[in-house]
């Protein structure tokens, strides 16, 4: 009886192991993410409010793969006078067809939970969600955030939000080059 159990435990371990090892290859699009690892120095312009000048802010990120599947990101920069630090998680998921992560930072205690897709061309990454807006009093409002790679050493990073006619405007554009 024991001899049994013991077979049928490592049969299920092994059905297991077949399992997990099929939902765990690496996709293209896990690959397309790689080129974002490194090191980065930004310029970004952030307009929170039409009419007025735009704030400037610089800074550096440092994104490292995790495995084959995920990148985390980890910016610093100084925005208003303010150090700020975010971290952002991005991977694949091959259930959904579309790239998930999420978004926190030093000066807002929301979680953001990312969701998107890339272009046909494969040239940019665009990320949706949710999160409270500070300029309308933390109403919830719908966020963007495309990232387009330029070349291996420059990207963009532009972010947007929807307003209530359903337009979305620009409030951040951040210039990015690769650390030699």
């Amino acid at each position: 009886m024991k001899k049994i159990i013991v077979v049928g435990f490592v049969v299920s371990l092994l059905a297991g192991s077949a399992v997990l090892r099929a939902q765990s290859t690496p996709q293209k699009e896990h690959a397309w993410l790689k080129q974002l690892a490194g090191e980065w120095e930004y310029d970004a312009e952030l307009t929170f409010e039409p009419g007025k000048p735009p704030i400037k802010c610089n800074g550096v990120e440092s994104v490292r793969t995790i495995g084959e599947f995920w990148i985390i990101s980890e910016s610093k920069g100084v925005l208003g006078g303010t150090p700020i630090t975010g971290i952002t998680t991005i991977g694949y998921d091959a259930q959904k067809k579309k790239y998930i992560g999420t978004w926190i930072d030093s000066v807002n205690s929301h979680l953001l939970h990312l969701e998107g897709t890339t272009d046909a061309a494969g040239k940019s990454l665009t990320l949706q969600t949710e999160g409270p807006n500070p300029a309308a009093g933390g109403k919830l409002t719908k966020f963007k955030d495309e990232i387009e790679i330029k070349s291996k050493d420059h990207k963009i990073h532009t972010s947007f939000m929807q307003a209530e006619d359903g337009k979305w405007n620009p409030f951040m554009k951040a210039d990015y080059r690769r650390k030699k």
